[in-house]
């Protein structure tokens, strides 16, 4: 009896979930829903799109580090997930996983150039605010993704995160577009 105990009073606080292959990680099943959990699963993702861009320069397998992001940070396995990518028009939503990978990497919407692949060296986070609700945030602001030469692109951003049942936290809304640009 002692040693389940000890083993049970060890399981939580060891409780982490490697996210993407760059190694980041964030808590799972036993961590609260923190404006700090919040943040730390966007670096992850910015992290996760970077690493996107960098396997398709080298010439690696791409398709599945963008299937990995996406089964890693979207909830389309357990939810609904209502995605806006800045870069649609003509199929403006991506309601599907095989719509979502068609915008990162290219594929089955012609207007899809490959958001992902660009590459990007970096992408850097302004948030305007977090709002947490139970085990659902919303995060809205600028992101920002810096490109080889070294400039960066300003997009606006409104997520919307849900814990899911095992703990994960997954993106379930995500809108983005370009800034208004005025004639």
């Amino acid at each position: 009896m002692i040693k389940t105990f000890a083993a049970l009073s060890l399981a939580a606080p060891l409780s982490l979930v490697i996210a993407v292959p760059t190694g980041a990680a964030f808590a799972s099943a036993t961590a609260e829903l923190t404006k700090d959990r919040v943040s730390e699963f966007k670096t992850a993702w910015g992290e996760s799109i970077v690493d996107i861009g960098a396997v398709h320069s080298d010439g690696g397998d791409y398709e599945a580090a963008a299937r990995e992001h996406i089964s890693t940070f979207y909830a389309y396995e357990d939810n609904t997930v209502l995605f806006k990518p800045t870069l649609a028009s003509e199929h403006q939503f991506r309601g599907t996983f095989d719509e979502a990978l068609s915008y990162f990497i290219g594929g089955s919407i012609s207007e899809d150039g490959g958001f992902a692949t660009a590459p990007y060296i970096a992408v850097r986070w302004e948030n305007e605010g977090t709002l947490i609700n139970g085990d659902t945030a919303l995060a809205m602001g600028n992101y920002y993704f810096m490109t080889t030469d070294g400039s960066e692109v300003k997009v606006e951003y409104t997520f919307g995160f849900e814990q899911m049942a095992d703990g994960d936290l997954k993106i379930v809304l995500h809108h983005s577009s370009l800034p208004f640009t005025p004639d």
